[in-house]
């Protein structure tokens, strides 16, 4: 931040002003908030904060301190990266504490806005820096505790973290810990870092799926991150070192100022590309009248596909295996048109938000016109029951894809799990694969045996897709594709979308994570390429992963794919040209 004074002559400066040629846009540098302090009524920022943002390459963003949750919705929605600012103490009455003695009650007006800002980038998925009471906002938001002052209630000798001398200044260490988080990132091998010190607060327990990142000679936690999502805090304020050119705190605004940019180029990229989540079990969970306009019932409605810039999801009409008697299937039958006709009353209900789409070139018209786009699909051809017309039926609908199977033989063929009773596809089986190509409904093998799989193979004419599995090789468990599978599907001209679903992303299911996902994906791009892979969440239907766990957090998979080097071509592929290539080859060629 340049505090030179100019000569006071108006004409040169307007003159200045006027000659200034901005930067393009995929130039520009990224738009970081900073969130306000609050003294006698007034929103106030020290300095250090935005010169450190300058400094970084971002441009910074004072945001005023308000509760009015609209505003603050939209100007959360015009920045890249948060950083949540130092100021006094938070109340304890946000942890259910009555407060000690002789110390500060709070404001609560401020912790109010602070939680919600926070709360609105949370769900945007915002990179987020915490620094000082921002760190412990953070931990406080996602379930950890604070002391409220850690020389009265914390029995360990401690070191003195109220320095006197200049804030330029460090006053004592910190150890980094060991891990991959983002102080590793910054500082490599480096084992500590000086830092100054201004609290009496602090982080006690670590929220759920962070980690501790930093520790002080006395134990006080001095860092955290979130152990999949660009959420980070530190307990010291760097923004002051780093105003007076320390070049181990800038090294900080440079990294968050970075990832700001990423998620702007993601932000920007969603806007451009058509983004499709394959496999949703949203109609499942449907509470009777169900309304996927409000944030209710499960991870995929409306508000959390528009924070997630995601432009289409399939919602499938899931029906479990069960009997097979003729009045079982009817009530089976009846059962998914019954799920499906409740999505379709959702364009009603939601008009100036969304649509029901039935081919590529209709979610592409929702897009321009500001709309999410519905896409229908039903989960076990036990649905189809024995009569080959229900096929007509499901098409007249709206169906897109019919997954032949789920858990357990049924009528058409014999599934990933339960016993084998038809060695693949049964004689109706092959009828019902040769009608869906004659209709344009694409044929979904998620959950079909493998004896199933190549069955359909040999006999349908067009691609096929798995709508929600996952690598075998990476994840042993039969609902995934073995290698062989997946490049069976490639050279049909397919597509595989990545499920989401935790027990098939990791063996042990309580560390599934968004980087196993990854995983998954560069196996299959490293295996048969870039245009044979999708993603297919399996929300609502038990699907989510530590770092995405419902619709508004896709979003973090592009963040993934840029920093690892993906192309933004090689993306728009992954999250729909793909799946929407077979698609429009099968529809094309039906015959109606």
């Amino acid at each position: 931040m340049s505090k030179k004074v100019r000569h006071p002559n108006l004409e040169n400066l307007f003159q200045e002003v006027d000659s200034f040629i901005p930067q393009t846009n995929n130039l520009q540098p990224p738009k970081v908030g900073i969130s306000s302090n609050r003294k006698d009524g007034l929103s106030c920022l020290a300095e250090t904060y935005i010169e450190s943002v300058l400094k970084a390459g971002g441009v910074p963003v004072m945001i005023p301190v308000i509760t009015d949750i609209n505003a603050l919705s939209v100007i959360v929605d015009s920045i890249d990266g948060l950083i949540l600012s130092g100021g006094g103490d938070l109340s304890p009455l946000y942890v259910g504490e009555e407060p000690i003695p002789l110390l500060d009650e709070g404001d609560l007006f401020r912790d109010e806005y602070d939680l919600i800002l926070l709360r609105l980038a949370v769900n945007r998925q915002l990179p987020i820096l915490g620094i000082c009471r921002g760190h412990q906002v953070i931990n406080l938001a996602f379930g950890g505790t604070l002391f409220q002052d850690i020389y009265s209630q914390n029995s360990q000798p401690l070191i003195k973290h109220s320095q006197k001398i200049d804030r330029i200044y460090p006053s004592h260490s910190v150890r980094i810990e060991d891990g991959t988080h983002f102080l590793r990132k910054i500082y490599g091998d480096t084992k500590s870092l000086l830092v100054n010190s201004f609290h009496h607060q602090s982080v006690n327990i670590v929220a759920p799926e962070f980690l501790a990142a930093a520790t002080a000679p006395d134990g006080i936690n001095e860092a955290i991150t979130h152990s999949e999502k660009q959420i980070y805090g530190v307990q010291w304020h760097p923004e002051a070192m780093a105003s007076a050119d320390d070049e181990s705190m800038l090294k900080l605004f440079c990294f968050f100022t970075e990832e700001a940019r990423v998620f702007r180029q993601a932000k920007e990229l969603h806007e451009k590309i058509i983004t499709v989540d394959s496999h949703t079990d949203t109609p499942m969970i449907f509470p009777g009248h169900f309304d996927i306009g409000k944030k209710e019932g499960g991870k995929v409605n409306l508000p959390f596909m528009e924070e997630g810039r995601i432009d289409a999801t399939f919602m499938v009409a899931y029906i479990p295996q069960g009997a097979r008697d003729d009045e079982s299937l009817r009530r089976a039958t009846a059962y998914a048109i019954e799920r499906l006709q409740e999505v379709k009353q959702q364009e009603e209900l939601n008009a100036s938000r969304m649509g029901i789409a039935y081919t590529a070139a209709d979610i592409a018209n929702l897009k321009k016109l500001g709309k999410k786009a519905i896409l229908l699909g039903v989960e076990n051809g036990y649905a189809v029951g024995k009569e080959i017309e229900n096929l007509q039926l499901f098409k007249d609908i709206g169906v897109s894809y019919i997954t032949l199977c789920h858990n357990g033989a049924n009528d058409i063929c014999d599934s990933a799990r339960g016993e084998a009773e038809w060695n693949g596809l049964s004689p109706f089986g092959k009828d019902v694969v040769k009608e869906m190509n004659r209709l344009g409904i694409m044929i979904d093998l998620s959950h079909a045996a493998e004896s199933t799989f190549y069955n359909v193979l040999e006999l349908s004419e067009f691609p096929v897709i798995a709508s929600h599995s996952s690598v075998r090789a990476l994840c042993d468990h039969p609902r995934n594709l073995t290698d062989d599978q997946i490049k069976a599907i490639a050279a049909r001209d397919g597509v595989v979308q990545v499920c989401l679903y935790a027990g098939f992303i990791n063996e042990d299911a309580e560390k599934a994570s968004l980087s196993d996902a990854i995983r998954h994906i560069d196996h299959i791009v490293n295996l048969v390429g870039i245009d044979y892979v999708g993603i297919g969440s399996d929300f609502d239907g038990d699907g989510e992963l530590i770092g995405c766990r419902s619709s508004n957090e896709l979003i973090n998979i592009t963040v993934r794919l840029l920093k690892a080097g993906y192309s933004e071509k090689e993306i728009q592929k992954l999250w729909g040209e793909n799946l929407l290539r077979v698609m429009t080859r099968v529809q094309a060629c039906s015959n109606k």
